[in-house]
């Protein structure tokens, strides 16, 4: 885990917003969660209590996705420059043509911490995503394959990239 503590992390301007706004929402849980819990440690008799255990649990996962975001935040930085203008990279808008279904579909791409989190107005790939994998470092007009889990392929091609 030290070596992942480590890396750095790069997030849009609008995840590390939503990572935040996430990590507040997580720490008004765990202040209900504790309230919770010293509830249930007051009222608790001497048998097994399966609530007492159920309020242990909830306030300890809450706990870890805690920690996990701090650690995501502190690591973060900001996408603002784009060196590979052109190509697809972190933060790009992607307009992705499914050359199967002849539909499109607009995307952003971000990091794996940032997939994580819910909201926004697009749909996010992540770069560690089969989509995100091939997607990575593409020009428009680009046409890749991706191999899906459960063996089929699907073929996309590249039809416009923002920033």
């Amino acid at each position: 885990m030290a070596q992942a503590t480590s890396r750095q992390v790069k997030l849009t301007r609008e995840g590390f917003e939503r990572l935040q706004q996430t990590l507040e929402q997580e720490q008004t849980r765990l202040a209900e969660a504790t309230r919770i819990l010293q509830e249930q440690m007051e009222t608790s008799s001497d048998t097994e209590d399966t609530g007492l255990e159920d309020a242990k649990r909830e306030k300890m996962n809450i706990e870890a996705r805690i920690d996990e975001l701090e650690d995501t935040l502190a690591r973060a930085t900001v996408i603002e420059d784009h060196e590979n203008e052109g190509r697809v990279e972190l933060g790009a808008i992607v307009v992705l043509g499914n050359e199967t279904t002849k539909k499109d579909m607009k995307v952003l791409v971000v990091s794996a911490p940032e997939a994580t989190v819910t909201g926004g107005s697009l749909p996010r790939v992540s770069e560690d995503s089969p989509v995100g994998k091939e997607l990575m470092g593409r020009k428009k007009g680009e046409a890749f394959v991706v191999n899906l889990d459960n063996g089929k392929q699907m073929k996309y091609k590249v039809k416009s990239i923002e920033y």
